[in-house]
This record gives C-alpha cells, sequence and structure tokens, in this order.
C-alpha cells in the first residue's frame, strides 16, 4: 500500500524568515521538516537548498551542510546525559573539520549561552537542569556553528507555559538577528510567535498565511 506522507507539497521559504509548520499528528509535519534540514531524501520531487537541487548531494556534503548550515532543537532536548552544559554546546564543533583554536571554540560557546541566556549554568551536568534550561542549552548547541538555519520541531511541547514564552523569545530574538528559523508544531499559540504559518492536513499545505499579531501582549502576561 502507497502512503504519501507528502503530497503535492510546494513552496519557498526565504532567507531570514520565521515559519511555522502546524498541523494535527499524522498531517506530514515532521516528515516536512525532515526533508527540509536534510535528514531524509523525497521519493519524488525537487527540493533546493540555497539554491542547490539537494537530491544532488553526496551523504558527506549533506553531513557537512547539516554541521555547518543548518542547526537543529528537537522536543526531548537530546542532550547527553552526564556531561556539562558547555560540552553538550561544544558537540558541533567537534564534528566541524574546519577546527578552530581551542580558544576561538570557548568564544563561540560562551557567545551561543550568552544569546540564550544560560551561561550562568556552564559547569551544570545536563541532569541538573529544569526542562526550560536544557532547551536553552539545546538552542545553544544548535547555534554555535552560527547556522544560517534553525529548525525547532515541538521545542516547547514538553516545558511549562513559563518556559515556553522563554523559548519562543529567543528563537524571535535569534530571527531578529538574521537567522531563518523554521518551527513544526501542532499548538496554535506557539505557531503565532512566528511571522508566517503554514497548516498542513493529510500531507497537503492547506493555508499558507503571515502572522499579523505576534503574541507579544500574552507573553507580557506569561513572564510577570
Amino acid at each position: 500500500m502507497e502512503t504519501r506522507a507528502l503530497d503535492g507539497v510546494s513552496f519557498d521559504i526565504q532567507s531570514g524568515e520565521f515559519v511555522a509548520i502546524i498541523g494535527p499528528s499524522g498531517s506530514g509535519k515532521s516528515t516536512l521538516m525532515h526533508m527540509l534540514g536534510l535528514l531524509d531524501r523525497p521519493t519524488a520531487g525537487e527540493y533546493f537548498f540555497e539554491g542547490k537541487n539537494a537530491n544532488k548531494f553526496s551523504d558527506n556534503e549533506l553531513a557537512e551542510i547539516r554541521n555547518k548550515k543548518i542547526g537543529f532543537v528537537f522536543q526531548t532536548f537530546n542532550l547527553l546525559p552526564r556531561t556539562t552544559v558547555f560540552e553538550n554546546v561544544e558537540l558541533p564543533l567537534l564534528y566541524d573539520h574546519r577546527l578552530s583554536s581551542r580558544g576561538k571554540n570557548k568564544e563561540k560557546i560562551l557567545e551561543a549561552l550568552k544569546a540564550t541566556m544560560i551561561g550562568h549554568r556552564i559547569g551544570h551536568f545536563s541532569n541538573q537542569l529544569s526542562g526550560g534550561e536544557k532547551q536553552r542549552v539545546a538552542i545553544a548547541r544548535a547555534l554555535v556553528n552560527n547556522p544560517g538555519v534553525i529548525f525547532a520541531d515541538e521545542p516547547t511541547g514538553n516545558l511549562d507555559s513559563k518556559a515556553g514564552v522563554q523559548i519562543m523569545k529567543i528563537l524571535q530574538n535569534l530571527n531578529n538577528q538574521g537567522h531563518t528559523i523554521i518551527l513544526v508544531t501542532h499548538e496554535t499559540y506557539t505557531a503565532q510567535h512566528a511571522k508566517r504559518i503554514l497548516e498542513m492536513k493529510d500531507g497537503k499545505i492547506v493555508s499558507d498565511e503571515s502572522v499579523k499579531k505576534q503574541a507579544e501582549a500574552i507573553e507580557g502576561e506569561v513572564l510577570k
């Protein structure tokens, strides 16, 4: 039996956008994110990343692009246990063939931790952090190589409302600094923090709209 996880999906995302992909479970949004993030290849059709046909990239080229140009943030954090915040954020740099000096790498790590407001936990182990703090570390790890695109898959799904708002505020700030943010969520409120929303159903995009008003007023109330 043929199952079309994505069916006739066609759209463009420009550099610097903040796009939320929303839809119920099984709508195809996570599959779409895996395609966009070069984790999976489509069985048909074409996907162009920075103007180049991603279907023609070798496995090594895909791995290099994911390390240098793409950052991933997941719902379950995916931090290494019994490892410090510093060491977790350092991990992408260890896989980078363009190894910088130790001092330069430390500078990058400190900048990423500062951007995500988690620098005060730099020596703590991951199992000593709250859920919101773990997600900040995960964002710092995604940010440390200064990628052009950051993918966030349900980044607030395991957090309380206050921590979730703080995470979305960090993603908004990164977008304001020029990073392209692609967010996958099933929560309408979370999607409202983006500037554009793609809604999916049964593997198809059923709407593509700009967000007229972001949830700043509600944020102010939650953060009080």
